[in-house]
């Protein structure tokens, strides 16, 4: 009966819930961009608004050293369980924005293969603006349907996409504000629409940006070319050089501390439905490409990685310009698996990073920011009650998986509130996530709020 009157309530409630979404997607809170800073404020308030209107005590902006933080909740009855609801309102830049079919912060809605009902395209559709919301309405549901069955309270941040650096003082300062038994959050992916999944463990970070110095000003080329050490060059070298032919990375000791999984644990995330040339044609690939002796999931999802993230220098505008330039940047992200340590690590990279550089340049190494690796069981009480509430919204029992991707606060939750995470997602990996074109569809946004309650019920039972 109380699921008969959720579904009544959502869809009567449909297009209300959408317009509410795009009114908040239509804010441009880029937490990177300080030009941007009037539009954080403006979005805290909105999802301090939203979560007034439906139902939340004691709602307000928390200050912190950065963005704020938005919290509510609401108490039913102190003795029942509390989950702790996490999302946040800040979303990636859009850049490049020639790459974008319509404006980011316009939101269309558009039929697409994988989303034949529907799907908003505008940033931070998927990540997490949408999937944020989602806890909201489903909060309201169960209050306008009076099912809401134990307390529940929401820290919404505006810095997540840089890394949360003044969430963890805040949590600190506000432990016993934030007393509870589980947090909840939706901002990973399902394996796609019928396949539903949730994610057991997430990868950790270590984000570096290096700097390479040559000649003390930009030079003619024509004149020194071939006399002076060229930055780009070498850095490019630089980095080339931090994986070997086998796609294995070469800073001594980054493997020191990776958990290896047995044959039996691997052949279990085998399991999970997986189509390589669909993966493929979605990226318009003709060849997948990693580490060597373990398959498309497992480099994603238990081997750790370094990328560059950006790389640039020297002339980039139009039309020619012949120089010689002075310096050279990139941008590196690693991502951790279990056992590693976003310190460590970082450590590991500077001292390899500036031990590889040749004389001919200066080079300087900076970390910024980071984030343990967490692996959730999937017996616990709140996996459980994630698995039944997604099973019977969606017919079949979701799949266990792996994150590629890493919410440095999960490990942080763990760490200073004692709580578990039960990462509880409903887009897809082909939804463009930090991309152009993000999208989120109408089908994941609604029975994301159709299922969220269902957890609320089985956690509670």
């Amino acid at each position: 009966m109380e699921q008969n009157q959720i579904q009544t309530y959502v869809n009567a409630h449909k297009e209300r819930f959408l317009n509410e979404l795009v009114d908040l997607l239509k804010i441009p809170s880029i937490s990177a961009k300080l030009e941007h800073k009037p539009d954080m404020q403006k979005t805290a308030e909105a999802v301090k608004q939203r979560l007034i209107e439906a139902g939340a005590d004691n709602v307000e902006i928390c200050q912190t050293k950065g963005y704020p933080v938005v919290y509510g909740e609401k108490i039913i009855d102190s003795s029942k369980p509390t989950v702790v609801v996490y999302g946040h309102y800040d979303v990636q830049p859009a850049d490049p924005i020639n790459l974008w079919d319509s404006p980011p912060f316009e939101p269309v809605i558009k039929k697409t293969d994988i989303h034949p009902e529907g799907a908003i395209f505008a940033r931070g559709s998927c990540d997490d603006k949408g999937q944020m919301y989602m806890h909201v309405k489903a909060f309201e549901t169960m209050m306008k349907t009076n099912t809401l069955p134990c307390n529940v309270k929401f820290m919404i941040e505006g810095e997540e996409e840089v890394g949360s650096p003044n969430l963890g003082p805040w949590i600190i300062e506000n432990k016993e504000k934030l007393k509870g038994d589980i947090i909840l959050i939706s901002d990973t992916s399902i394996i796609a629409n019928d396949i539903p999944s949730i994610d057991a463990g997430l990868r950790g970070l270590a984000y570096m940006e290096v700097e390479v110095t040559g000649p003390n000003r930009d030079l003619h080329s024509g004149v020194y070319g071939g006399a002076v050490a060229n930055p780009i060059n070498i850095l490019c070298k630089m980095i080339a050089s931090c994986h070997d032919e086998n796609n294995h990375i070469t800073v001594p000791g980054f493997y020191n501390n990776v958990q290896e999984l047995s044959s039996e644990e691997r052949s279990e995330m085998a399991k999970a439905p997986f189509e390589l040339e669909a993966f493929k044609k979605d990226l318009n690939i003709d060849e997948e490409r990693g580490e060597k002796g373990y398959s498309t999931n497992e480099r994603t999802g238990i081997r750790p990685t370094l990328d560059v993230n950006g790389i640039w220098g020297g002339y980039t505008g139009e039309g020619a310009k012949t120089v010689l330039p002075s310096e050279a940047f990139a941008k590196i992200s690693m991502r951790l698996v279990p056992n590693q340590s976003s310190k460590e690590i970082s450590d590991l990279f500077i001292k390899h990073f500036e031990s590889i550089a040749p004389k001919s340049v200066k080079v300087k190494v900076t970390a910024h920011h980071g984030g343990e690796p967490v692996v959730v069981p999937i017996t616990s009480k709140g996996f459980l009650a994630a698995s039944k509430a997604m099973e019977e919204t969606y017919g079949k029992k979701p799949v266990p998986t792996r994150s590629g991707g890493s919410i440095p606060i999960v490990a942080l939750f763990k760490k200073e509130l004692g709580m578990d995470s039960i990462l509880f997602g409903f887009g897809l990996d082909s939804d463009g996530l930090h991309s152009p074109n993000e999208h989120y569809g109408l089908f994941n946004y609604y029975r994301g709020i159709e299922t969220i309650p269902l957890f609320y019920k089985y956690f509670t039972a």
